[in-house]
């Protein structure tokens, strides 16, 4: 099975590197034009009995009673137990440009002991910034992603019932500060900061104006002068710049994930000639302890004897291989399936050929 990946890697990666360059908008962040997170605490009405214990939650009664008397009803020294209601957490992105009045998506989660928000009702809830400031406050029913079911004796649960979403469940009520026609020039931050690509961008955006309008200040920054560009506004300027087209420049990389056996190679990895062994040591222990009883109407009592059986399983492995050495993803592909071992272990034997020096990418293990 990681054979026939790798090897479809091999094949499409080539392809996707020669099949064209890519705009810079997918490539940057601009100065200045990004979201804003928001969060907020609230409270889900509506469960049917899968909300909080308030025995277990007692934050879950304190926001109720806050609710409760902003609407005029005195619920003081009252006791609650409801099971229909649960605190949440309520989280929300202000996009950039983001107008009062404009709508945004909300994330709702349990923080307390509710088993499920399936058929919730988020109450007003206020969303706060970093800087302590409400932009936006969060109504509306919830959608749950999962389900959740149970009876005396058995459960069962799929997704994350305790989390779910509202669309366009936020109403935007102050808008950020940002002026982007006032800007005399604008830094492009590259996402994945490099040299090579950086001198790309510069070179394209100078190539498309006729003029250089554009500096590459580091591996991450290029600067945009917007006042060179002789258009009507920073806007206008973004919006010519942002669909020029560059072939970017990307590290040699193997990312593995040693939780589902995942190895993902880049285009560009090579490994030196080098000679790879691997077998595996199993230790196995066994219980199987007996019963002894004494014979019928006899004295003595019922004990139980252990027995163990322990042995050690070398398995013969794979001898020693060569791998050679690698001029393009394909023949390194090709060397690594040549050994014949699961994932799993092919991740051990990346990570010696890596100690070895013989790797010649950034290994990620994630």
């Amino acid at each position: 099975m990681l054979g026939r990946i790798l090897i479809c890697l091999a094949l499409l990666l080539p392809q996707a590197a020669v099949s064209g360059p890519i705009r810079i908008k997918d490539l940057v962040e601009f100065d200045g034009v990004r979201g804003n997170d928001l969060v907020g605490y609230g409270l889900v009405v509506g469960l049917n009995g899968t909300g909080d214990g308030i025995r277990n939650a007692p934050f879950t009664e304190e926001i109720m009673s806050n609710i409760l008397e902003r609407l005029g009803v005195n619920v003081t020294g009252e006791q609650f137990r409801p099971k229909n209601v649960a605190a949440v957490f309520a989280t929300a992105e202000l996009p950039p440009f983001s107008r009062a009045g404009g709508t945004i998506d909300v994330t709702v989660s349990a923080i307390g002991d509710a088993s499920s928000l399936l058929g919730g009702t988020l109450i007003m809830t206020p969303l706060n910034a970093a800087d302590g400031q409400i932009y936006a406050v969060a109504q509306g029913t919830i959608i749950a992603g999962g389900a959740a079911a149970q009876g005396d004796a058995a459960q069962v649960v799929q997704g994350v019932p305790t989390a779910g979403v509202i669309p366009s469940g936020a109403r935007v009520e102050r808008e950020v500060d940002f002026e982007l026609s006032a800007l005399s020039s604008l830094r492009l931050a590259l996402r994945e900061p490099d040299f090579t690509t950086a001198g790309r961008i510069e070179q394209a955006i100078n190539e498309d104006f006729a003029s250089p309008v554009a500096r590459m200040l580091d591996a991450g920054t290029v600067r945009l002068d917007i006042v060179a560009t002789g258009l009507a506004s920073p806007a206008h300027a973004l919006g010519r710049v942002e669909n020029i087209l560059v072939e970017p420049e990307q590290k040699a990389r193997v990312v593995v994930d040693q939780r589902s056996g995942t190895i993902v190679m880049g285009e560009d990895v090579r490994i030196s000639r080098v000679a790879v062994s691997q077998g595996n040591l199993t230790l196995r222990i066994e219980e199987d302890p007996a019963v002894v009883q004494p014979n019928p109407f006899a004295e003595g009592e019922t004990v139980v004897v252990p027995r163990t059986n322990a042995e050690i399983i070398e398995e013969p492995g794979i001898g020693l291989a060569e791998i050679r050495e690698g001029t393009s993803l394909s023949e390194v592909v090709a060397g690594l399936n040549a050994l014949g071992v699961a994932p799993r272990d092919m991740i051990d034997i990346l990570k010696s050929i890596k100690a070895a020096g013989a790797l010649h990418a950034e290994f990620i293990v994630r």
